[in-house]
């Protein structure tokens, strides 16, 4: 997990090899300080998707420094 960057604005895992900006929201703020995530497949039912503010299914980052 650790050679992941995640966005520090949306908190997205990025999949990519050396991503340059986040695919979900377009910041270029990604960081490889982060821990714990959670896979939200359907954000419209999911109260962690609600309490996070995620809209989009995707890996998501719990805590991003």
């Amino acid at each position: 997990m650790a050679d992941r960057l995640v966005c520090r604005e949306c908190h997205r895992v990025q999949e990519a090899p050396e991503p340059q900006s986040c695919e979900a929201c377009g910041s270029t703020s990604l960081t490889e300080d982060w821990a714990g995530y959670v896979v939200i497949t359907h954000p419209e039912r999911s109260e962690i998707a609600r309490e996070m503010e995620v809209t989009e299914p995707g890996q998501y980052a719990l805590k991003v420094r």
